[in-house]
Formats: structure tokens, sequence, C-alpha cells
């Protein structure tokens, strides 16, 4: 699914963002640094609506940071390809530069996952890849 079929979802068809494909090494480093979590991790978001200058960033949402190697190992162990993986962690990014966010209840975890699988079924009727 092309990134701007996902933002158009999602009713945001002019915001702007940048992806970046990595391994679990660099992601790792990032989990570190900006979460404190020394490990690697399969999706960052770093949102530009949220903080100080949150106000100048104009369309940009932020950066969507996946791991490659992780979405792999994932895939596999899911029986699901590698394209429509990448698609789902994609989309799971993007929700978090929004402002959803699982992790602060139980509630907001269901509506952003029920999201997530409303822009999924849009994705798998495109047919189409991010990469």
């Amino acid at each position: 699914m092309k990134t701007q079929a996902i933002l158009n979802a999602l009713d945001n068809p002019d915001a702007e963002l940048s992806i970046l494909l990595t391994d679990d090494a660099y992601i790792s480093i990032l989990n570190e640094k900006y979460r404190n979590k020394k490990n690697s991790t399969n999706v960052l978001a770093f949102a530009m609506k949220e903080g100080e200058f949150s106000e100048i960033s104009g369309n940009l949402l932020g950066d969507v940071v996946i791991s490659l190697e992780t979405a792999e190992r994932e895939s596999k162990k899911m029986n699901v390809s590698m394209d429509m993986h990448l698609v789902k962690l994609l989309i799971h990014g993007i929700l978090h530069l929004l402002g959803f966010d699982h992790e602060k209840s139980e509630e907001k975890a269901l509506k952003m996952e029920s999201k997530a699988k409303q822009i999924l079924s849009i994705a798998e009727q495109i047919k189409e890849t991010i990469v």
C-alpha cells in the first residue's frame, strides 16, 4: 500500500513523514536513547506534532523507523508476507504520529487496534506495498 493511501484513509492527505528502514542494531540504539529500552523493536515513531516546536512543523507528522530484521522475523513467525507486515508496521507508526497510543490504557489500545485494522483492510483491498 502506498503511504499516501494510508494518509488519505486517515483523513490526512496533505501530511508528510519520513520513513527509515533500518536494522536491529540501529533501532536498538534509538530505542535506548529515546525510550530507555535496551532492545530492538519493530517500529518507532517520532512525532513532530508534540513538544516545544510542534506549531512550526506544518504538515510534517514526523518519522517512522522500522527494523527490517525484526519485521522479517515477525512476518515468518506469523506466516504473513513481508510486504503486508511492513504495511501493518507503517500504519502502526503513522497512528502514533497522529496521537494514538496503545500503552496508556486498554481503552486507547483498543481504539488504536480498531483503527489499524480498518486501515489494514483498505491496504489488503488495494494490494499495493510500501517497498
